[in-house]
């Protein structure tokens, strides 16, 4: 599991320029996904050969009556939970203050180590605005200008430098892991709870980890499962905006530690834009995927229900259309063996492996139908393709002019794969690449 840093600080002090700093700049970032409005809270990136995870936080006010700032303290509290190591943002120009003061007595409780980052250092000829901040009692201050880009590179080394140590690949029983993704009161506890209650033998239970999500080893029907359980969020008031930006945190951990993503949507509520948000990290991370609307025993129905609701799901989740549908009731286990059919299709296509003369086989056919696109007298030759791995299926195209690829060529090429090798539930993935050329991912 890729470790987490998590960016933390009182308002205004610059943790978002930093954030999208080190993402748009200084690491490699997974991109948007086409057509999700998403809150930036999280990126996937690389330093130094090592893969880590760094979350954003809303900017901590220790002590405050008003809701939103409240609820936008307790997420950076859940992030520190998460992390394994911590950035604490000061502002230089401000100088340090009372609130600065709290907010460290709040990282030293959460016993993590962290690393305390002096923004807005402009002339870092001049560093001596940082010594006060020693007083904070949390080790060497740096001298950084989020804005400009000076001192990043030393403080991502001294990020590394506190990161815990790659574990070593040890042989496990081979046991699909499933997080139970979604916003709160969904039902994703109630899911676990029946699955375990229904005649399944619990082999054993998994200390719940610092990332917030509960591990639960089941067997049903004689095969094992580890269900990721991303649930347990309290709702204390109707600030509903900063509470849905829990559920985002606690799945970019949960999703990265699993083979199958199971997204549950509340029947009652319909498919919202924060589903999309959450489904969206699954999507970016190449996992498998399954919409498990709950609750379908609790709204009434005719012979166009169902058929409104997957048009609805198909309009808001329309760069998926691979995910896979269940209507569920977690309450009374309706389709939960379906369910899991599901669970056990969509991994094994996610891990499916097709061999290299039977793709070009698809291919000719397919450029046969539909010759690739031409522009300025030159036309796209794909000479031919190959799977390189698996989780997701990702396959190279080796073409004359990679320019050439439009991304409705791309989709047209995707789509006849899908049609002769199924991939249902699954994302797939593309490289170009020119002969002789680095390649150029889509």
């Amino acid at each position: 599991m890729k470790p987490i840093l998590a960016i933390v600080g009182r308002p205004n002090v610059g943790k978002s320029t930093l954030f999208n700093r080190l993402a748009g700049e200084k690491l490699s970032i997974v991109k948007d996904t086409p057509g999700v409005t998403r809150d930036r809270i999280y990126a996937d990136a690389e330093w130094l050969n090592r893969s880590f995870t760094i979350i954003d936080t809303g900017g901590i006010e220790p002590k405050t009556d008003d809701l939103l700032l409240r609820y936008m303290r307790d997420q950076a509290q859940m992030a520190i939970e998460m992390a394994d190591v911590i950035l604490f943002i000061v502002d230089a120009k401000a100088g340090m203050t009372d609130a600065d003061s709290e907010v460290a007595n709040m990282l030293r409780r959460a016993k993590k180590p962290v690393v305390v980052a002096v923004n807005k250092l402009d002339n870092m000829k001049n560093i001596t605005p940082i010594y006060e901040f020693y007083s904070l009692g949390l080790g060497d201050p740096m001298p950084i200008s989020a804005e400009q880009g000076l001192g990043l590179g030393d403080l991502l080394d001294e990020v590394m430098r506190h990161f815990p140590e790659e574990p070593e690949v040890e042989e496990e029983e081979e046991c699909l892991r499933v997080a139970i993704i979604g916003k709160p009161n969904t039902g994703k506890s109630s899911l676990v709870n029946k699955v375990l209650g229904e005649q399944r033998v619990i082999v054993s239970d998994i200390a719940g980890t610092t990332r917030d999500a509960v591990d639960t080893r089941v067997e049903y029907q004689g095969k094992s499962y580890i269900f990721i359980d991303t649930a347990g969020i309290r709702r204390h008031s109707r600030v509903k905006e900063e509470l849905e930006r829990f559920s985002v945190v606690r799945a970019v951990a949960a999703v990265e530690r699993c083979d199958v993503a199971v997204l549950m949507i509340d029947a009652t509520e319909g498919i919202t834009e924060q589903d999309a948000k959450i489904a969206g990290i699954a999507h970016d991370k190449g996992k498998a995927m399954i919409i498990a609307v709950n609750k379908w025993d609790a709204i009434e129905k005719n012979d166009k229900t169902i058929y409104e609701y997957q048009k609805d799901i198909d309009t808001v989740l329309s760069y998926m259309p691979y995910a896979q549908k269940v209507f569920i009731s977690a309450k009374t286990g309706q389709r939960i063996a379906q369910l899991f059919e599901t669970i056990d299709m969509v991994a094994e296509n996610h891990a499916l492996r097709i061999a290299t003369g039977v793709l070009n086989d698809m291919l000719y056919d397919a450029t046969s139908m539909n010759q690739p696109p031409s522009d300025k007298g030159k036309r796209l030759r794909i000479f031919y393709m190959t799977q390189v791995s698996v989780k997701p299926p990702t396959f190279v195209l080796f073409v004359n002019h990679a320019e050439l690829m439009h991304y409705s060529y791309k989709r047209y090429l995707e789509n006849c794969l899908r049609n002769a090798f199924g991939f249902k539930g699954t994302p797939v993935r593309f490289i170009v690449r020119e002969r002789g050329e680095l390649s150029e991912r889509f």
